[in-house]
């Protein structure tokens, strides 16, 4: 179903996803400057075979790049932001067994920018970009699509057959 959308409406969508856009190519920039620093720190989150860690760091960063960037400018809305929330959404469940696990380790959300250690400030953080891309990706559908032309009667099945 297709519900007009408002002007308030209309205003927080472009505003998250300057945010999370502006996030998500300004993150996937840094770790595409370091992918050997981000691969280490792929690695020490300790969940992945260490035969995929490098695909990984080489092709996750492009993944947020392009997310990010047909976020900011509004491309395939509701694919972008179905992207940037399963991305945001791996990176919650990374950093929530890492704390379960106790590992005292790099974020590498950011590269190397910082040098942020885990904590409750991630998943805060992590949770702030969850809501924000949950809330475009609901608000996306919504707009996608727009409604068929109606059918003139004289041409709708029952007039028909």
């Amino acid at each position: 179903m297709n519900l007009p959308r408002s002007t308030a409406e209309k205003i927080l969508s472009i505003a998250l996803r300057l945010i999370l856009g502006g996030v998500f190519v300004f993150a996937g920039a840094l770790k595409i400057y370091e992918p050997g620093k981000f691969a280490l720190d792929i690695a020490n989150y300790r969940l992945l075979p260490h035969e995929l860690i490098n695909l990984f760091a080489i092709t996750l960063p492009w993944v947020e790049v392009l997310g990010g960037f047909f976020l900011l400018f509004g491309l395939w809305l509701r694919a972008s932001a179905l992207i940037v929330l399963a991305m945001t959404i791996m990176f919650f469940l990374a950093i929530s067994s890492a704390l379960t696990r106790g590992l005292d380790i790099e974020c590498g959300c950011f590269g190397t920018v910082g040098g942020r250690r885990i904590g409750l400030m991630s998943l805060l953080f992590d949770t702030g970009l969850l809501c924000m891309a949950g809330w475009l990706t609901w608000s996306a559908r919504k707009c996608d699509h727009p409604a068929p032309p109606a059918v003139p009667a004289s041409l709708s099945k029952e007039a028909l057959g």
